[in-house]
C-alpha cells in the first residue's frame, strides 16, 4: 500500500506541474521568484557551470549559443532542449542546429544538481537563462541580475527555427529584420553578435568566404583558414575560432578582428562593412567596457522574450522532454 501511494502522488504532483499552464508567458518574471522555494539555485547552477567549463572552455560558448536559439524561437521556453521522439520533431534538427548545437549535456547536468536541490520546481528555461549568464561571467565577461519564472514548453518547432534563426551567411539588413523581429534594436543586435568572441564555427559555415566568395575579408586571415578548409570540400566538419585573437576569452576581441577584416562568418563582417554598424563596432573595438555593459542589457531584453499566448507550459522534469 505504501509503495502504491508513493506512485500516486508522484503522478498527482507531475499532473500539477503539467496541468495546462498556458502562457500569457508566464506571468511576470522576478529576481525573487525562487527565494522561498529553491534558494540555493543560483549557486548550483553556477557550482555545475563553473565544474564544466573547466573540463572544456568550449562548453561556455556553446551554453551561452544555446540560449540565443532557444530565446528566438518562441521566446525562452527550452523548447529547444526537447529531443526527437516518435512522432515528434523538435528543433535540434532543424538547419542552424543540426551537427553544430551542443552542450545539452551540460544543461542536463546543471537541471540535475538544481532537481537533487529542489525537485520539480525550477524550469529548464530558468536553468539555461542562469547558466548562460555563468557561462559568460567564468568566461571573463560581465554578470547581470537574471530574471526568472520561465516555463518550459510542451512542444517544439523545427520550422520556426528555421524561419527565425540567422545563419551565417545573412546580409546586415536580414540580421536587423531578425532582431527587430523579436523587438530587438540594431544596437541590441550587433552586441549580442558579440557572443561569437567565444566559441568555434564549422568549415561548411564560412568556407565560402575565405575561398573567394567575399571580397571584404583580409587576405592573410583567408589563407590561413583555406588551409584547414579548401574550397574542394571535406573538411566541412573542422573548426576554426570565431575569435581568433582570445578564443576562450570573454572580451570585445571580435569587434576588433572585425575592423581588420578578420570576421570568421560572413554574418560577422556584415556589422563592419560600410554599413549601419561601423561606427559602434569601432567603439566596441576601443571600449570592452561599453560592450560588456551593451552585451549585459540586450542578454536582459532577449531572455524576457515569451512564448506566444496559449503555448502549453510546464516546469519538465527532464528538459529532453516533456512530463
Amino acid at each position: 500500500m505504501a509503495a502504491s501511494s508513493t506512485r500516486i502522488l508522484a503522478v498527482l504532483a507531475l499532473a500539477l506541474l503539467s496541468a495546462a499552464i498556458s502562457s500569457p508567458a508566464a506571468a511576470a518574471l522576478s529576481t525573487r521568484y525562487y527565494d522561498k522555494t529553491c534558494p540555493s539555485l543560483q549557486s548550483v547552477v553556477r557550482s555545475a557551470m563553473a565544474r564544466a567549463v573547466a573540463a572544456d572552455p568550449r562548453a561556455g560558448a556553446s551554453v551561452l549559443r544555446l540560449f540565443f536559439h532557444d530565446c528566438f524561437v518562441n521566446g525562452c521556453d527550452a523548447s529547444l532542449l526537447l529531443d526527437d521522439a516518435a512522432g515528434f520533431t523538435g528543433e535540434k534538427n532543424a538547419g542552424p542546429n543540426a551537427n553544430s548545437a551542443r552542450g545539452f549535456d551540460v544543461v542536463d547536468a546543471a537541471k540535475a544538481a538544481v532537481e537533487a536541490a529542489c525537485p520539480a520546481t525550477v524550469s529548464c528555461a530558468d536553468v539555461l537563462a542562469l547558466a548562460a549568464r555563468d557561462a559568460v561571467a567564468l568566461l571573463g565577461g560581465p554578470s547581470w541580475t537574471v530574471k526568472l519564472g520561465r516555463l518550459d514548453a510542451r512542444t517544439a518547432s523545427q520550422a520556426a527555427a528555421n524561419a527565425n534563426l540567422p545563419g551565417p551567411g545573412s546580409s546586415l539588413s536580414s540580421l536587423l529584420a531578425a532582431f527587430a523581429a523579436k523587438g530587438l534594436s540594431a544596437r541590441d543586435m550587433t552586441a549580442l553578435s558579440g557572443a561569437h568572441t567565444v566559441g568555434h564555427a564549422r568549415c561548411a559555415t564560412f568556407r565560402g568566404r575565405v575561398n573567394g566568395g567575399d571580397a571584404d575579408v583580409n587576405a592573410t586571415f583567408a589563407a590561413q583558414l583555406r588551409q584547414a578548409c579548401p574550397a574542394g570540400g571535406g573538411a566541412d566538419g573542422g573548426l576554426a575560432p570565431l575569435d581568433a585573437e582570445t578564443p576562450d576569452a570573454f572580451d570585445n576581441g571580435y569587434f576588433r578582428a572585425l575592423a581588420q577584416r578578420r570576421g570568421l562568418l560572413h554574418s560577422d563582417q556584415e556589422l563592419f562593412n560600410g554599413g549601419s554598424q561601423d561606427a559602434l563596432v569601432r567603439k566596441y573595438a576601443a571600449n570592452g567596457a561599453l560592450f560588456a555593459a551593451d552585451f549585459a542589457k540586450a542578454m536582459v531584453r532577449m531572455g524576457n522574450l515569451a512564448p506566444a499566448a496559449g503555448t502549453p507550459l510546464e516546469v519538465r522534469i527532464n528538459c529532453r522532454k516533456p512530463n
